[in-house]
């Protein structure tokens, strides 16, 4: 019988590699199927970490298939992908299992012809799992060669990261997306203080650490919060930590108007909340009504009294005549930034979409800017890794905007800002990289309206 970690790995990969669903989306879809949650939790594993070695796999499979990708056909290569994954990566898998279950799966998806193949693929990269044909690091290999093949992104990111920052940072980004990413929470401040919540998730077997950079942020290290009480109450919200700096951009104060477009699922504009206390009137939009039911969610769920939820699409232009002291405009972006925590992105992207996407954040900053008040602050900010989404979009509107200047945050005195010193670059925005700080790769831009 197949294992049924493994079946639901199987359907998952299919729709993430057939472009049907997204990891998040398609882990959603199997997780329900499995009543025990340590296959649920194997399934996750399965997929996450296949998606996130495929280049390196796919190089095997077709060293030990020898004949090219394109010539396997779809469902044989993903029960491949999974079974070399186990094989190089997964020491608590027996090796037997692994292969016995993809030649099974083989068949049981109709490719009886294929099983022989399979079988003897991965019996031939698990009896060389210590000597596998994989480039070598430099300088007894060609640099871009390892970034690709035995760190597993595109070529053509894996050039890029070494063109702009040179081999050994980029070797440590890579290395940063393949590690599993932490638990990371935000305390909620409407509900609960810090050392109160720690103290809570420890009675619950948690134990957590503060973040490195974010003032209110947790990281487990230990325990799952998700299977405690406290889980939906509102006394936290898991939150990556670099989100959480972007958030500290808006530096929202009481008796403030705040509107934060694509705001869903909501994290940045309940954080927003509670720096001000609830003393902002905050509007949050979002175009999409499935996301605005998400971020209904998480406002509720926070105890703000404060934020309005609205549908609206700032791309296409805002619903409003009255201007606001602070505008957020956290734009849909490639997510190159996010690759550890969604490693399917690396291969679902490509070089070309980033021009098309940085025209689609151009507009919607042109339009939120609209909206902005005398002495208003713009903020602008994306979970993407490449110059085109982030300073040239910024340069961008700056150059057909005269009416904004960027704020160098080193030189600016609020406290929210001060914590953002470590992650600073050297225009005064928000970046943080993986290869130094251990973040994920956000941008933050703040641009102050002075006419």
């Amino acid at each position: 019988m197949i294992a049924p970690a493994r079946t639901a790995a199987h359907a998952a990969l299919r729709e993430v590699n057939a472009g049907r669903l997204d990891l998040p989306a398609a882990l959603a879809q199997v997780r329900p199927t499995l009543k025990d949650e340590r296959d649920r939790s194997l399934a996750t594993d399965l997929v996450t970490g296949t998606l996130r070695w495929q280049g390196q796999i796919d190089h095997l499979i077709t060293e030990f298939a020898k004949r090219p990708l394109a010539r396997l056909d779809f469902d044989v290569l993903q029960i491949l992908r999974l079974g070399a994954y186990q094989l190089i990566h997964l020491d608590r898998v027996p090796a037997a299992a692994a292969v016995n279950d993809a030649v099974a799966m083989t068949r049981r998806a109709r490719k009886t012809s294929a099983a022989g193949l399979v079988n003897a693929v991965l019996r031939g990269i698990s009896r060389n799992t210590h000597r596998l044909p994989i480039p070598a690091r430099p300088p007894d290999g060609d640099a871009l060669s390892y970034l690709e093949v035995a760190l597993s992104h595109p070529r053509w990111l894996a050039q890029r990261w070494l063109d702009r920052y040179g081999f050994d940072a980029a070797e440590r980004w890579e290395a940063f997306n393949n590690a599993a990413a932490p638990v990371t929470m935000r305390v909620n401040r409407l509900k609960t203080t810090v050392e109160a919540l720690v103290g809570s998730l420890a009675e619950h077997g948690v134990e957590v650490k503060p973040a490195t950079y974010a003032p209110d942020g947790l990281m487990v290290t230990s325990g799952n919060p998700l299977r405690t009480p406290l889980a939906g109450t509102g006394l936290f919200f898991l939150q990556d930590e670099a989100s959480q700096l972007v958030s500290l951009l808006g530096a929202p104060e009481p008796g403030m108007r705040v509107l934060d477009t694509c705001a869903a699922p909501g994290g940045k504009t309940t954080a927003m909340a509670a720096m001000a206390g609830d003393g902002a009137d905050i509007v949050a939009t979002d175009v999409r009504r499935a996301r605005i039911q998400l971020l209904n969610d998480t406002v509720i769920a926070s105890g703000s009294k404060r934020i309005r939820v609205i549908q609206a699409d700032v791309e296409a232009g805002l619903p409003f005549t009255s201007a606001f002291d602070v505008v957020f405009v956290d734009a849909p972006c490639s997510g190159l930034g996010i690759v550890r925590r969604d490693p399917d992105i690396r291969w679902r992207r490509t070089e070309s979409q980033l021009i098309p996407l940085a025209d689609a954040q151009l507009r919607m900053l042109r339009n939120a800017a609209e909206v902005v008040g005398p002495r208003g602050r713009l903020i602008y900010s994306t979970c993407s890794s490449e110059p085109e989404e982030n300073e040239r979009v910024v340069a961008g509107f700056l150059h057909a905007n005269e009416r904004f200047r960027l704020v160098d945050l080193r030189a600016e005195q609020p406290a929210y800002f001060q914590a953002l010193e470590p992650v600073l670059d050297g225009a005064g925005c928000l970046r943080t990289r993986p290869d130094t700080h251990g973040l994920e790769a956000f941008f933050g831009a703040v641009l102050r309206r002075v006419q």
